[in-house]
């Protein structure tokens, strides 16, 4: 007998970063697969797992600062493969970067990048991922040691890597997306990346001529000394994860550890800034 699944149609506002949040908590509990939406993300639990108070406990839903409502739906069968195939669309960056699911068509792009997102961020489609790859796309990175702290699918590592960057290690403190970073390397057929399970508290004595930093604000400025410690002289620091009006919070905490501003990117009050260590 097939299973019967629930289906939780959350509409979530300010979306991204509620999505985000929202998708953390929700795969704490018995939830199997998240698809965005349009207005919020779809949540899917088998209904044998189900009760009625398993979202009483979830940060999200008592904030004042994000509206949160949700239907919710019966399903006989969900084809996971064709909720992705319907919401997951091919994205490009500036020509030269393509980023798609397995079951898209190749293309001649010269980055040709295929995740699997499953239950993980960083699919490209995010603003944050976007102007990362932007940054990386203009940059020489052929022999640098790199970092990608809070990895998600691992999209900016495999990257760097395909742009030549050598050796490279991807952190999430996530064990879905330390689980899917190992999946999307080998995808990508990607032989110099090593995937951790953890935190800051794996950088102690690690030395990188580059981070990819796309996390949040708060664990950014938290995490920031971390970084620095990291960086050999002249090291180049990629940040994103916030917005506009963070960029004086978290360019003091970078001044201060003698990090000099050198670019920044901007998308939808999104941003993503470059430093580097003097």
């Amino acid at each position: 007998m097939s299973n019967i699944y629930l289906g939780y149609h959350f509409t979530i506002e300010p979306k991204e970063l509620g999505s985000e949040i929202l998708v953390a908590e929700l795969g704490e509990l018995p939830f199997e697969s998240f698809v965005e939406s349009d207005r919020g993300v779809t949540a899917y639990i088998q209904k044998q797992l189900w009760h009625e108070h398993i979202l009483d406990d979830l940060y999200l839903l008592h904030s004042p600062e994000f509206t949160v409502s949700y239907t919710i739906e019966e399903i006989e069968q969900v084809n996971w493969n064709q909720e992705w195939e319907k919401n997951f669309e091919p994205i490009d960056v500036d020509g030269k970067c393509h980023v798609r699911a397995p079951f898209h068509p190749v293309t001649d792009a010269e980055f040709d990048i295929v995740i699997e997102p499953k239950m993980s961020f960083g699919t490209g489609h995010h603003e944050t991922t976007h102007m990362m790859i932007q940054h990386l796309l203009e940059m020489e990175v052929a022999g640098l040691k790199t970092l990608d702290m809070g990895c998600g699918t691992a999209i900016l590592a495999i990257l760097a890597e395909m742009k030549g960057a050598q050796p490279i290690d991807a952190i999430d403190i996530d064990n879905w997306c330390y689980l899917n970073s190992i999946e999307n390397a080998e995808r990508n057929n990607c032989k110099h990346i090593s995937v951790y399970e953890g935190d800051a508290a794996l950088l102690n004595g690690k030395k990188y001529d580059l981070i990819i930093a796309n996390i949040n604000r708060n664990i950014l400025l938290n995490d920031m000394q971390a970084y620095v410690n990291c960086l050999n002289p002249k090291g180049i620091l990629l940040l994103s994860g916030f917005y506009q009006e963070d960029i004086p919070a978290i360019d003091d905490c970078c001044t201060e550890k003698g990090l000099q501003y050198l670019k920044k990117f901007e998308r939808n009050n999104w941003v993503s800034l470059k430093y580097q260590l003097q």
